[in-house]
């Protein structure tokens, strides 16, 4: 059940009717803006008499809700989230590049890279600990990746993006700005639980064979325990072709947006697994309504220790950028 609040209504009569759900045995989430608040009835809330509801004095209108996610649901939340991290706007119109290796190897690597790409990049990128499908690849610098990113952050000013594993290790994402949840944790919903906890923006990757229902209930684990910041990001699903490393399902992308107000983000590094054909895709998923693009770069990707064969140039980085921008220009 979704309720429009009356502008205006009173606070203490808000809690009142959220404290009467919450006795029934009902969750609830509120949303309180400036020119609309709701509350989300979550659980099972259909033995509730909706008129009831609607005939109380701080209630503008109920509905009914059909979709099994609710709280990401564009139809309760018609305007675009927009998530800050310091002065870099993700959404609503704002586009965001986050970029940097795939894993974090030296400091003197990572910050060579930040300073060829901080032009362009808003988000440094850098995986810490990293989930590879053969035990004896390389696994991530760990704790020492992460320190490894604190510094370069200090040194260039970029806010830092890096993915976590497990619900252990949030004590060592401290400084890390957005969290970023695997293909491969998408639905680790323990995990997801514990990241709604905290106000971090967390970056949810889709799952390889995940459909966007699935990926929608996924982000709706993390909103249903408070934390509204979640960025979605399209990555490539597994498909009968082998060609390319995933497919690059950019129909999600309107389709997201569509169905959600999170902002969406393309991931075509991951995606596609060829150097190559990381510049076309990112132009593409700008051209049908990204919000934006993480993109792995290297400033030597014949030596990386993870994904050498999708990584970019920097210089190949910031072309990307300046065509981004005239897309963008020519789609207004």
């Amino acid at each position: 059940m979704l309720i429009i609040l009356r502008q205006g209504a009173a606070p203490e009569k808000i809690e009142h009717l959220e404290d009467w759900f919450q006795n029934q045995g009902l969750d609830t989430y509120k949303i309180i803006g400036e020119k609309q608040s709701l509350m989300a009835v979550l659980g099972g809330a259909g033995h509730i008499d909706a008129d009831w509801v609607r005939s109380l004095d701080i209630v503008e209108s109920v509905q009914r809700i059909s979709k099994p996610y609710t709280l990401v649901s564009r139809d309760n939340h018609p305007e675009d989230t927009v998530i800050e991290v310091g002065d870099v706007k993700i959404g609503g119109g704002d586009f965001t590049f986050f970029a940097g290796p795939c894993s974090v190897e030296s400091h003197e690597t990572l910050l060579t890279i930040a300073n060829g790409i901080k032009d362009g990049a808003q988000i440094l990128r850098g995986g810490a600990f990293k989930p590879r499908t053969s035990p004896y690849a390389f696994q991530g610098m760990g704790r020492e990746g992460i320190e490894i990113l604190e510094e370069v952050k200090k040194e260039t000013g970029m806010p830092l993006v890096s993915e976590i594993m497990d619900v252990s290790q949030l004590p060592l994402f401290e400084n890390v700005d957005i969290i970023q949840v695997g293909a491969r944790n998408m639905q680790n919903y323990e995990l997801l639980k514990a990241l709604g906890k905290i106000e971090k923006p967390i970056f949810l990757k889709r799952g390889f064979s995940s459909t966007l229902q699935e990926f929608l209930m996924s982000a709706e684990y993390i909103l249903s325990e408070g934390n509204p910041n979640v960025i979605l990001c399209e990555r490539g699903i597994r498909t009968f072709e082998t060609a390319t490393r995933n497919t690059l399902d950019l129909s999600a992308v309107p389709l997201l947006k569509e169905k959600s107000h999170l902002p969406v983000v393309v991931d075509p590094s991951h995606a596609c697994g060829m150097a190559r054909l990381v510049k076309p895709m990112a132009l593409a998923a700008a051209a049908c309504g990204a919000d934006g693009l993480m993109v792995e770069v290297h400033t030597a990707p014949d030596r990386a220790v993870s994904d050498a064969s999708q990584a970019i140039l920097p210089e190949t980085f910031n072309s990307i950028v300046e065509d981004v921008h005239k897309i963008l220009a020519a789609l207004k």
